[in-house]
């Protein structure tokens, strides 16, 4: 295991903060913490409803359907980083927050990749 899970560092959109680049190198604190990050529709619906993480959102049932989430630059982000965060979702949604930090933690992802 490379480094501690820590399920505060899953963002409400399903990526896993303690496994990113960024995170590791001191240069981002973690969605949660980016205070600078105001432009992110996706903590501000998620704040606004009281969800911890999307996949407790019941008006999307299928995260495709929320604009919000599913943008253009999450579009861009999927094709670079190869990323689905759909499934992340799903995972978070079947094993709980904690479980899904521990699981990208010892994957080493900071989401889940596409097939």
């Amino acid at each position: 295991m490379n480094s501690e899970a820590r399920s505060e560092l899953v963002a409400t959109c399903g990526l896993y903060c303690g496994e990113c680049h960024r995170y590791k190198k001191g240069k981002c604190p973690g969605c949660a913490e980016n205070v600078k990050a105001t432009w992110c529709k996706v903590r501000t619906c998620t704040a606004e409803r009281g969800y911890r993480t999307c996949a407790e959102c019941t008006e999307f049932p299928d995260v495709q359907a929320c604009r919000k989430l599913n943008n253009i630059f999450s579009k861009f982000f999927a094709l670079v980083f190869k990323s689905d965060r759909k499934a992340s979702l799903q995972l978070i949604s079947a094993v709980g927050v904690e479980e899904y930090a521990r699981e990208m933690t010892r994957r080493g992802l900071s989401v889940v990749k596409r097939r």
